[in-house]
């Protein structure tokens, strides 16, 4: 699972209660504890832990920075000091999470001593003012299940805006000729998201693969796991070549600093090693390093983010919307020739000759059935987006490769912005509902949600907590 550490700065403002803030920070703090979130406390920078003052707060940004939080918490322990927050916020730029404990009722002399929820509408506005992006949880108790759930969601934010800002995706040879849809601006992904690319010709994945060969450990270890959790039904020499791609791609993208890869995959791979890559991507894809087909860099990047998103505990798919189903007017066929992780099948899977090529390499299961995210980051014109939503597992006809049929709301408005773009036939699936947390994380990133049912309302009510 991901570690996310966010830094822990509960606020107050001078005119209402002290000890009040204090206990509140308190008790906040023991709720993060008993959640299991790593965060870095400021009980060391003044006596009551808490931030409203200006000095206090270079001393906080200064610490945080340090520690590298990936988000900020500001809980709103009495009506907090929102000019000290948006300073701390807009200087550290990682997401922040707005919350406030629901406040008690006055008492019976009409004294009320903390008024939270008004320093919270005071603090999102200068927010806006700061052009600094937050998300808001809802104003509720500590032990209502909606704070345990807003916490755990913003965490898997921090995970996805952390993962999305340090990616460098290895880049195997230049795309297919034929794919154009794959295209990408290599400039303009480093100009406008940090995203880096590390292109290496053929021939040094060539050189990987022999190396791997020569050093034998590496290979003889993914050669005992294929044949215990997979059917093999290729040559044991074609085998060992899946078993030294995998090797190699996995130095080759520690080499790099990579954590994605984006091969071309047909057609000088077969006649450089004669196999098709794809149960060596599903062998890499296992371990958490997404590798996506016909060098599609975007692809790569949403495979990077889905998986953040689901905090690393799912493995994604790199799918093709391919045909209609036969039978169920929402349905459709997501495949691809086999580089599916393991675990997302429903089968054990086997490696052996995919659909449309004669090399060996491809892997065939069924994936699992239930509900999943679909989804795909993608961009022209220097605008770009993530279409995003839900869809289930269903029942349909036998076909190659690693498949699953799935049923969404309305597969006619789907196939629309699928034509209309900026999309294309690639997409990402989990079997996970991470939807709302990469709705929210686009705001972060600059990228614009797009979802693909109208259910924008529904994921922003959970974000904030209904």
């Amino acid at each position: 699972m991901a570690t996310v550490k966010i830094g822990f700065a509960p606020t107050r403002r001078s005119i209402f209660s002290a000890p009040d803030a204090i206990k509140y920070g308190n008790l906040t703090r023991d709720k993060l504890k008993e959640l299991g979130v790593e965060f870095v406390d400021i009980t060391d920078i003044n006596p009551e832990g808490l931030l409203y003052d200006e000095n206090d707060r270079q001393k906080v940004a200064e610490k945080f920075k340090k520690e590298g939080v990936d988000g900020l918490f500001f809980p709103h322990c009495n009506f907090g000091t929102e000019y000290v927050v948006a300073r701390l916020a807009r200087e550290l730029n990682v997401p922040v999470l707005l919350w406030g404990p629901r406040d008690e009722r006055p008492d019976e002399n009409g004294i009320r001593l903390r008024d939270s929820q008004c320093g919270l509408f005071a603090t999102g506005k200068v927010l806006r003012r700061f052009q600094v992006p937050f998300t808001y949880l809802t104003n509720c108790r500590l032990d209502d299940p909606e704070f345990a759930r807003g916490i755990q969601n913003f965490l898997a934010v921090c995970n996805v805006v952390k993962v999305f800002r340090h990616t460098r995706i290895l880049q195997i040879a230049p795309r297919p000729f034929d794919f154009w849809s794959t295209m990408c601006n290599e400039g303009e992904l480093l100009e406008k998201f940090n995203i880096q690319l590390s292109p290496i010709p053929m021939p040094e994945l060539a050189d990987a693969i022999n190396a791997a060969k020569e050093e034998k450990t590496e290979v003889e270890k993914v050669l005992a796991y294929v044949r215990e959790n997979m059917c093999v039904a290729i040559k044991d020499e074609e085998l060992e070549n899946v078993a030294a791609l995998k090797v190699a791609m996995k130095n080759l993208a520690e080499k790099y600093g990579c954590n994605a890869v984006a091969i071309q995959c047909w057609n000088a791979l077969q006649d450089v090693i004669g196999i098709m890559p794809c149960a060596a991507n599903s062998l890499l894809n296992e371990e958490g390093i997404p590798v996506v087909c016909e060098t599609d860099i975007h692809g790569a990047i949403t495979a990077v983010m889905v998986e953040a998103a689901g905090m690393d505990e799912a493995r994604s798919f790199f799918a093709d919307w391919t045909v209609r189903h036969p039978d169920n007017e929402n349905g459709e066929l997501l495949q691809h020739c086999g580089p599916w992780p393991i675990s997302c099948a429903k089968e054990k899977p086997t490696i052996g000759y995919p659909l449309a090529f004669d090399h060996p390499g491809a892997v065939e299961a069924e994936a699992k059935h239930g509900e999943m995210t679909l989804a795909r980051f993608d961009g022209d014109n220097g605008e770009y987006s993530m279409l995003l939503g839900n869809a289930k597992g269903v029942d349909g006809p036998y076909t190659k490769g690693t498949y699953v049929w799935v049923e969404v709301e309305n597969l006619k408005r789907l196939e629309d912005k699928l034509v209309c773009g900026p999309y294309i036939h690639h997409c990402v699936g989990i079997h996970k509902n991470v939807v709302p947390v990469l709705y929210e994380a686009c705001k972060y990133i600059g990228v614009a949600p797009d979802l693909y049912d109208p259910i924008e309302e529904q994921v922003k009510a959970y974000i904030r907590g209904e």
